[in-house]
């Protein structure tokens, strides 16, 4: 066991987060990780609303460990989310663009720990003022949306701005030990691994893609890219992402429209143009 201020605050045995992918996240990798001493969240931005309680039930069948659920406070169902969090008695949640304080605030109310994902010093502390337990803060070797300084440059930075108030959760490239404790001598109190994660038996993801990651040996190969949504992701090129990237604006738009349309239906959203 290795005791941090995470660890106390998620009640498991590693400091180590699961983090909430789309479409990965399932059950069976949430409750698998939990199983092993880390702590594991659940994808809830990416699934029909009608599902979620069914797979916090599955969850909860398959561990009686500690687990988060992650979703996004402007989406339709984020009202019906928390509540169903605060029933299930779900330890904590993820949430990163446009956090809601009065939601943040509900959840507080009733012991959930809230884990916002933050990609810069000022957005921790803002979002510590808005009842943030913990930061997760993703420099530019992760995935995601929140930015390009670097791991090793960020996590320092933000660990000194939030200055004890909240444990720092460090996340972008990390996919072993000695990642972690890099992470806990800049300071930080756990990590948090997606693709880590991703390539273990118990995720959905099928074998030839996590076949991809592993044959993946030219830095070249992997490139940051807004063609898929608008959003700075880091992907490994191939062919549809090809296809994205030499798009002209009118066909960038009609993909766009397509799979958005397909995206609404599977997922109950609701886009609004303001």
């Amino acid at each position: 066991m290795l005791q941090t201020k995470l660890t106390d605050l998620l009640g498991c045995q590693y400091p180590i987060v699961q983090t909430a992918m789309g479409w990965v996240a399932d059950p069976r990798l949430t409750a698998g990780t939990c199983n092993a001493g880390g702590f594991g969240f659940l994808a809830g931005a990416t699934i029909p609303p009608e599902e979620m309680e069914r797979d916090i039930l599955a969850t909860k069948a398959l561990t009686d460990k500690n687990f988060g659920v992650n979703f996004h406070m402007y989406q339709p169902n984020a009202a019906e989310i928390v509540e169903l969090v605060i029933k299930h008695k779900v330890k904590a949640v993820s949430y990163s663009r446009s956090p809601g304080k009065e939601m943040v605030a509900r959840l507080k109310d009733h012991g959930v720990v809230c884990m916002p994902t933050i990609g810069l010093p000022k957005h921790a502390l803002k979002a510590i003022e808005m009842g943030a337990d913990a930061v997760t803060v993703q420099g530019g070797e992760g995935g995601g949306h929140t930015g390009s300084i670097p791991t090793s440059l960020l996590i320092p930075q933000v660990v000194d701005a939030v200055a004890g108030k909240v444990p720092v959760v460090a996340a972008g490239g990390f996919k072993d030990g000695r990642g972690l404790v890099a992470a806990l001598a800049w300071g930080a109190e756990g990590i948090a691994m997606g693709t880590r994660f991703l390539m273990t038996k118990e995720s959905p993801v099928p074998a030839v893609t996590k076949g991809r990651y592993v044959d993946c040996h030219n830095p070249a190969e992997i490139i940051v890219s807004k063609a898929l949504d608008g959003l700075p992701q880091r992907m490994i090129l191939n062919q549809m992402l090809a296809e994205l990237e030499r798009a002209s604006a009118p066909k960038k738009l009609m993909i766009a429209l397509i799979n958005g349309l397909k995206f609404r239906k599977f997922t109950g959203l609701v886009f609004s143009i303001y």
